[in-house]
């Protein structure tokens, strides 16, 4: 019962820090930042680059997509250029899982730590009360604001993730992912997983431990790290709600994105398992987890780049 109301609650800070901040960043922003933003990612490859750089940074592509709903809601963005960073995004997690590959589940270098959304939190907290308390100018209020809302969306994040977190170090829950050696059944298996736990990071560090039993054939970690990028929209989808059209849309790409992905790569590895270039039987390794994520989506990157348009327009059409 107690991680039932942690859960409801973390989910009620993460809304409620989507608003705070949207409408913070609305009242201080003025045009720098939105013009800044346009220049950073007036190319879809130039959006790319900057969500991998901020993803790696942060180790969240899921942080990395909210901060795109919010900043699309917020105005300060505009949607086509949303949708390169979010590709980019799925690029820079890929940096976590060959971290965890490197230095095991709890790994990282200090500094990557702080910067991971769970330290951030009360730093973004802590700096934003400060300037509501004490900053003087109506831009230092609004950014103490938006500071603040930061703050509590992450913490809205953590909250969720650390009401689960017993079911991610619970072995027969884990042990639940050796059950599904189908790619397929195992896409189903990784997204359901990475949706309740609320970052595919965990998910991804789950899979390696497996990994280290000799228990993961390379068909069931295909399918569970495509599956794993697909449940990863959950948390962009809910930081969408509530928002505004173009803000929806933008939660819609990254579904789209790496649904796209999955759909295309799928054949790809059956055909490779027909020709006999691939054993779907052979046991894999923490590191060849991490190669796998990162071929997927390199591979859907540079497959659905040409095409963002098309996602684009899918997204417009689902929320009109």
């Amino acid at each position: 019962m107690r991680a039932v109301l942690q859960f409801l609650g973390g989910i009620s800070f993460f809304l409620y820090g989507m608003i705070v901040m949207s409408k913070s960043l609305k009242s201080l922003s003025g045009e720098r930042l939105s013009a800044f933003l346009a220049r950073a990612c007036c190319t879809p490859l130039r959006g790319v680059i900057l969500g991998a750089l901020v993803t790696a940074a942060i180790q969240s592509s899921s942080a990395t997509t909210v901060m795109v709903v919010g900043f699309v809601n917020a105005g300060l963005m505009q949607l086509p250029h949303a949708v390169g960073v979010i590709m980019g995004a799925n690029l820079g997690t890929t940096v976590t899982a060959w971290i965890l590959s490197l230095s095991g589940i709890s790994g990282g270098a200090p500094l990557l730590l702080l910067l991971k959304p769970q330290s951030l939190s009360p730093l973004l907290a802590t700096v934003g009360v400060a300037l509501l308390l004490f900053g003087k100018q109506e831009k230092l209020q609004h950014l103490g604001s938006g500071l603040a809302g930061f703050g509590i969306l992450f913490a809205g994040m953590e909250a969720m993730s650390d009401a689960v977190q017993p079911l991610a170090e619970n072995p027969q829950f884990a042990s639940l992912l050796t059950l599904f050696e189908n790619p397929i059944a195992g896409i189903f298996a990784g997204a359901v997983l990475t949706a309740i736990l609320q970052s595919s990071s965990a998910s991804v560090g789950i899979l390696q431990a497996l990994c280290a039993t000799g228990a993961v054939r390379l068909s069931l970690a295909v399918g569970v790290v495509m599956g794993q990028n697909v449940g990863t929209c959950v948390t962009a989808l809910v930081s969408s709600v509530g928002s505004d059209r173009n803000a929806r849309r933008a939660a819609f790409v990254h579904l789209y994105f790496n649904v796209a992905g999955t759909a295309l790569l799928l054949p790809v590895f059956f055909g490779l398992r027909a020709l006999g270039l691939l054993s779907g039987a052979a046991f894999v390794s923490e590191g060849d987890v991490a190669l796998i994520h990162t071929l997927f989506n390199v591979f859907t990157t540079l497959a659905l780049l040409p095409f963002h348009r098309l996602l684009l327009r899918a997204a417009q059409r689902t929320v009109v």
